[in-house]
């Protein structure tokens, strides 16, 4: 079955993104987006297990001791695992960003959407 492309389509190549100056400005834009939530989601860790350290569990049955040990290790450990996605993200954005500007002063054609 055919598709076809839809006016509104973003990745068309007659939308105004499609030049390389505004590849190379979303790139660095979202990096630093990516790299925001990044840093705010690695204090958040370390405010959660902050919290968790000075306000231990007190209880004589070892299951809810067992328990509680659990979850404050999976709510600290997703918070440190979207840090470290969004922190790689951002990396990988900005790294993208800088091959494109160095390829742009260079004088070397960027690479086409089709490709």
């Amino acid at each position: 079955m055919p598709t076809f492309p839809m006016p509104d389509d973003p990745t068309s190549a007659s939308s105004p993104a499609a030049t390389p100056v505004a590849r190379i400005l979303q790139c660095f834009s979202g990096a630093f987006v990516a790299g925001t939530i990044a840093v705010l989601a690695y204090r958040l860790m370390i405010s959660i297990a902050a919290n968790f350290a000075a306000h231990p569990v007190v209880s004589d049955n070892p299951a809810v001791a067992n328990i509680s040990s659990a979850v404050r290790t999976l709510v600290v450990g997703m918070a440190a695992l979207g840090s470290g996605v969004f922190g790689l993200a951002g990396l990988g954005l900005f790294l993208l960003g800088l091959q494109w500007l160095v390829q742009r002063l260079m004088g070397r054609p960027a690479p086409s959407k089709e490709s």
